[in-house]
């Protein structure tokens, strides 16, 4: 009998959802879930921080006329499974989208990721140049402290979590309120945070061992920065998207440009670090451009 948790409530026309077993002798890998949809060459889709594949549902729609679109909920998220003692450091985090790339055998993959899934994105790239053709770099979050500039309600919170002894207890404590106010800090625009969204994924939120894994991706944060030393390992183009009230610096901005000189610069007016939400458009536009 399925689970309370078993299957989202959000539908995205178009799309299935598929999973893709662990691969035999590791017993830290776990189940993954993605969704798929539309024809043409592969395109994968990572998300960030406490979200899930879902996060690209307006996005999806908009591209599917021309790519193949992966939606993976990275490791203990959304859906995939969640693994007691797993790492949750970058180097875990990217073998599971590798893992996504090499088990379906795709090539000619163009990479998409938002905040921590641009930086998966960027590191996918440099392990795989074979198979990597294009990657569109969102709002990478590969500096100090990014999440804890998005508003004091997500400084007292996410600082809370990350704090020994009480960190755990905090964790368990999320409240849909909460969610949906540290989801806001991400927005330019505060109109586009749907409500189903928000009640999805506090609903995914309180899957057993849930707060578990998102405090162990907060605290390896850390590991996101540490992968910029891969960045100059990029074969294939890469299209660095911010917006214009990202939580990252000018000099954030900068230092990537510099990192990856050869990447077109994208800067979104009026839109925060969720492009995915605010302006799917502007990043429909891109991609289909180079389809």
């Amino acid at each position: 009998m399925p689970s309370q948790h078993s299957l989202p409530t959000i539908h995205i026309p178009g799309t299935t959802s598929h999973t893709l077993a662990p691969r035999g002798g590791d017993s830290h890998e776990g189940t993954l879930r993605y969704l798929k949809a539309g024809t043409g060459s592969p395109l994968i889709v990572l998300h960030t921080v406490r979200t899930q594949a879902e996060h690209f549902r307006s996005l999806i729609p908009l591209v599917a006329d021309n790519y193949t679109v992966y939606a993976l909920d990275l490791p203990g998220m959304g859906y995939s499974e969640i693994v007691p003692g797993a790492s949750y450091e970058e180097p875990a985090m990217r073998a599971a989208v590798e893992r996504l790339i090499t088990e379906l055998d795709l090539h000619d993959v163009t990479l998409v990721g938002e905040s921590m899934g641009a930086v998966l994105a960027l590191t996918t790239a440099a392990d795989l140049p074979e198979r990597v053709r294009r990657v569109v770099a969102v709002n990478a979050y590969d500096f100090r402290d990014g999440i804890l500039w998005s508003g004091l309600l997500a400084r007292v919170i996410v600082g809370g979590v990350l704090t020994p002894v009480v960190g755990p207890v905090l964790a368990r404590m999320e409240t849909k309120a909460i969610l949906r106010g540290v989801l806001l800090g991400g927005l330019g625009d505060k109109a586009a945070l749907p409500a189903d969204y928000v009640d999805e994924l506090s609903r995914v939120g309180s899957r057993p061992g849930y707060a578990t894994v998102a405090r162990a991706v907060y605290r390896n944060l850390p590991s996101l920065i540490a992968a910029r030393s891969r960045y100059d390992e990029v074969e294939a183009p890469v299209h660095l998207v911010y917006g214009e009230k990202d939580w990252s610096r000018p000099s954030d901005r900068e230092a990537n440009k510099k990192l990856l000189p050869s990447a077109d610069f994208t800067q979104v007016p009026g839109a925060g670090h969720f492009i995915a939400l605010e302006r799917p458009d502007v990043l429909a536009k891109l991609l289909n451009a180079a389809a």
